[in-house]
């Protein structure tokens, strides 16, 4: 056999060899995590209140779940989603009311070493907030409806056995809304940016 010969074959079993490991692996991944929701509270003072008055929302851990589709072994997507969740509003401290909000969040990621046990990643993309249900003041103040910003994260996934992974993530998301009065005239403007920082468990298949 000669050295052209012998570098093809061995190029070919290497490929294969690959195909198959990849095709074992698998190119979705499902993630549920319990998720410490961590907000900024950078609000603006409440006009026609004080000039200290500001508005701050609750820190909480939330649910979340997300499905990520591998492109290659290091590129893929994932979507991030949980139940609509409930926040207490507070002015200077005194709880004044609460709203809902639901923040699904699309981001490209590179992972690096797929083929390893440990698994780090870098994410960004997009994250849009709808927010409903608001009982503020007793309709004295109302939030815009919708927040769309910028996402980032870092995290990794662990191997722990075949397709099931330890997985730890943080993220940095934009969000912000402006603050209505009765009258439509803005009073406010929340900057809530939140830092989320979660720990779960994946399946990859």
């Amino acid at each position: 056999m000669n050295c052209k010969l012998l570098s093809a074959v061995l190029v070919t079993g290497l490929c294969a060899s690959l195909a198959v490991k990849a095709e074992d692996e698998g190119n979705w991944m499902i993630r549920a995590r319990a998720v410490n929701l961590d907000m900024a509270q950078k609000s603006d003072p409440v006009s026609g209140t004080g000039a200290s008055n500001r508005l701050t929302v609750n820190n909480k851990v939330i649910p979340e779940l997300d499905v990520s589709y591998f492109f290659t072994p290091n590129i893929a997507a994932e979507l991030v989603l949980t139940v609509p969740q409930k926040q207490n509003v507070y002015l200077d401290g005194d709880k004044i009311g609460t709203f809902k909000h639901l923040p699904p969040t699309l981001l490209a990621q590179y992972h690096f070493n797929p083929e390893g046990n440990f698994r780090p990643y870098v994410g960004a993309g997009v994250n849009y907030t709808l927010i409903s249900k608001e009982q503020i003041a007793n309709g004295a103040y109302h939030l815009d409806n919708h927040s769309t910003g910028l996402a980032l994260q870092v995290g990794f996934d662990y191997k722990l056995g075949k397709n099931v992974y330890l997985n730890v993530d943080l993220k940095k998301l934009r969000l912000r809304s402006d603050v209505l009065d009765s009258s439509n005239q803005k009073v406010s403007r929340v900057k809530l940016d939140p830092v989320l920082f979660g720990i779960g468990i994946g399946y990859r298949f």
